[in-house]
């Protein structure tokens, strides 16, 4: 679980985070969502340890990141996984040597070891067959998939994802939804997804949380977001087709 504080951050005078409080529950997939400026790229990198917050505090399992020494911070670090946007995969490497890369900096597995467990992961996203491709070689939806066995591969109890569907065909991205929520439930990871995709949020939202102007706006599910009379947050997702279509049919009693 991560639990987050008061989390106040600002640069050069401009308020970016403005009194965050919010919970992220393991073995849930969590998720910011919000327009383009509303502070979820800052939220997710102060989680992460990049920006240090103005006040506030970021607490994981108990512990205040305020509060780790730069040992222990490494040791959280070696514990999560980070699913990037366009994937940042490796060009020079191969497939299998993309999802090895964080066993053999993380741990003192033996290469075998690290091919057994990199390949069961590969396995479990379904691209056992392209262990020696490079990259360039397999599809967008393809290397997003490898990019989540790498993030996962180490068995991170903490899962972020940035944009997971980002520039993928619907039907790809709904494949990449299911595979974080599985992979959260079975590992009970804390995962927190940043995304624009509204089929995302309905899809996998088992926690939200909509942020504007800095602050929360508002809180809740993927089913209780359809419900609500939050001005903000209407307006927000039912600029998605899907958002409005669901609207139009839950009005009519379908």
């Amino acid at each position: 679980m991560i639990e987050i504080k008061n989390l106040h951050k600002s640069f050069k005078g401009e308020t970016i985070l403005d009194g965050i409080d919010a919970t992220f529950d393991r073995g849930k997939t969590n998720m910011i969502i919000g327009a383009s400026g509303s502070g979820k790229s800052v939220f997710l990198k102060n989680m992460l340890g990049l920006f240090k917050p103005d006040s506030g505090e970021i607490i994981y399992d108990n512990e205040r990141l305020s509060e780790m020494d730069e040992n222990r911070q490494k040791e959280l670090r070696e514990n999560m996984g980070m699913l990037f946007q366009h994937s940042a995969l490796f060009d020079s490497m191969t497939v299998e040597e993309n999802v090895m890369f964080p066993l053999r900096m993380f741990t003192k597995m033996r290469r075998k070891e690290r091919q057994e467990r990199a390949n069961d992961i590969l396995q479990r996203v379904n691209l056992e067959n392209l262990n020696k491709k490079k990259p360039s070689e397999i599809s967008g939806g393809q290397q997003k998939r490898v990019a989540l066995a790498r993030a996962v591969v180490n068995k991170p109890a903490y899962l972020f994802c940035d944009e997971p569907n980002s520039g993928l065909d619907p039907k790809t991205a709904t494949v990449i939804d299911n595979l974080i929520q599985e992979l959260t439930h079975e590992a009970n990871i804390t995962t927190v997804i940043i995304s624009h995709d509204m089929n995302s949020v309905l899809e996998i939202g088992e926690t939200i949380i909509f942020l504007k102007d800095g602050k929360i706006a508002w809180k809740g599910t993927n089913k209780e977001i359809f419900k609500t009379e939050n001005e903000a947050v209407t307006d927000f997702v039912y600029s998605s087709e899907l958002f409005r279509k669901v609207r139009i049919a839950q009005n009519k009693g379908l």
